[in-house]
């Protein structure tokens, strides 16, 4: 009976310890992975942050905010702007960033996703809109450098760390797009003229070289006769020609001018 009694009291006392440990440890143990981090309020005042791993809460009195440290990206919507050079223009871009600073991350921005998101497509209208449509085009990295700068700027009391901004899209009118290929047509009809032009100054310019070497040398005429009759003797055909040298006819020439001189 006095054990039975004994158990009982145990009982009494064991039952409520489980169901207040049941109630009680879910609230005061917390385990964080390796990328988060508890920032820890105590009665309402900032304690610090804790973690990773196991962290213990006081029940009733402390309250956790959790935060990933982990790289987030976010997508700015597209916007309509207006560039330098009065060009419409539509472009989107992608912003990556992470939590450095999870205690100013929580105190001194309500939501920093949201600030960042915000700030993010402001940046991007007040940026683009000071440069020139050929600059978006063909200058994306140091456009995308200063984007990220800028934002970064902002965002640093809030212990958020922009690493990289990237313009996506650049959506020029139809018109533009209509009048850039012709101007890129025309570009490369101006190309195609200005190499066609230095082949032929080219070819002149060696023309007149080798005339002045066969002048020279009269006998890399003969030679040049030679190498065209092989030429054509390689391919299949019935005709044949014999070079015939100026100079064999040269007698007879000055015989014909010295009788048509008699004559007058």
């Amino acid at each position: 009976m006095e054990a039975a009694e004994k158990t009982m009291d145990l009982l009494k006392w064991l039952v409520p310890l489980v169901i207040l440990a049941i109630v009680v440890l879910p609230s005061a143990v917390r385990i964080l992975r390796e990328y988060e981090r508890a920032v820890v309020f105590r009665l309402g005042k900032l304690l610090r942050a804790k973690g990773p791993a196991l962290v213990l809460l006081i029940p009733m009195v402390d309250r956790m905010v959790r935060m990933d440290l982990r790289v987030v990206t976010i997508d700015v919507p597209k916007q309509e702007i207006m560039t330098r050079d009065n060009v419409s223009v539509t472009v989107d871009a992608v912003v990556y960033f992470r939590v450095v600073d999870p205690v100013a991350a929580v105190i001194r921005v309500e939501n920093f996703l949201k600030a960042t998101s915000l700030i993010a497509q402001t940046t991007l209208r007040s940026v683009l809109g000071q440069a020139e449509l050929d600059d978006l085009l063909g200058r994306r990295d140091k456009i995308n450098q200063t984007l990220q700068e800028v934002v970064d700027r902002h965002t640093d009391p809030w212990g958020v760390k922009v690493t990289a901004v990237e313009v996506r899209d650049v959506a020029p009118p139809e018109d533009m797009k209509r009048t850039m290929a012709k101007q890129a047509e025309s570009e490369r009809e101006r190309r195609a003229k200005v190499i066609n032009a230095e082949g032929e100054y080219q070819a002149a310019e060696k023309l007149v070289q080798a005339a002045s070497m066969i002048n020279e040398q009269p006998i890399a005429l003969q030679l040049r006769f030679l190498q065209t009759m092989r030429e054509i003797s390689s391919v299949h055909n019935t005709t044949t020609f014999l070079p015939v040298p100026i100079d064999l006819f040269a007698p007879f020439l000055k015989k014909s001018i010295e009788e048509l001189s008699g004559k007058r």
